[in-house]
């Protein structure tokens, strides 16, 4: 089962964070497109757990010191169209290393800011998983499921649809990653999850 974990006293700064990042190593060219798409998907379902909307991220990226990388709602909306996933193609753009390296500080901050609910939500699961009940059978957890597959609908093109069950199952597990990214260094498990899941093309 996964265990429920506990913060340290003393986190890292964004600054540390940052320079950790670039230590980490970085994706080679093959693997962006799904990179992208993974972060659009993380921000997606910590938006629709939390509702977390362009404001906090803006609000996160200002404590962060990232507002030369992701200054106003247009950039935040060209740095999430990029998902090769989402409909319309006028915010479309590459991303380079260091707006990803951003979304991915932003998501940590905003994974650690809701980490009582992520913790909740993910304890929750397990209870209903001991219980063999189906996950929306809880309030919290269906509303989760059901925002999560209805922005996913609205958002993506429809040629990228997939089952409904395979959307409350990829919204299960991107649940379950948050607890995980909201750990003092979340930030570290997300980019290299990122890096070694798009070397596998999986979502």
């Amino acid at each position: 089962m996964l265990k429920v974990m506990h913060s340290a006293a003393h986190p890292p700064t964004p600054n540390s964070q940052w320079e950790d990042l670039n230590k980490l190593g970085t994706p080679n060219s093959v693997q962006w497109d799904n990179i992208k798409t993974q972060l659009d998907l993380v921000l997606l379902a910590l938006e629709t757990l939390t509702g977390s909307g362009s404001e906090a991220m803006l609000s996160a990226a200002t404590s962060l010191n990232l507002e030369s990388r992701v200054p106003d709602r247009v950039a935040l909306w060209r740095l999430r169209q990029s998902n090769p996933l989402r409909k319309g193609q006028g915010g479309r753009k590459k991303l380079d290393v260091e707006e990803a390296q951003s979304l991915v500080l932003i998501i940590c901050y905003l994974a650690k800011q809701h980490q009582e609910l992520i913790r909740r939500a993910v304890t929750l699961l397990e209870q209903m998983a001991e219980n063999q009940q189906e996950p929306h059978h809880a309030a919290l957890l269906g509303d989760y499921i059901d925002a999560f597959c209805n922005t996913y609908e609205e958002r993506m093109e429809e040629n990228n649809k997939i089952s409904t069950d395979e959307l409350s199952n990829l919204a299960l597990k991107l649940l379950i990653d948050l607890l995980f990214y909201s750990s003092p260094n979340g930030y570290r498990r997300l980019w290299l999850a990122l890096i070694d899941r798009s070397t596998k093309m999986e979502i």
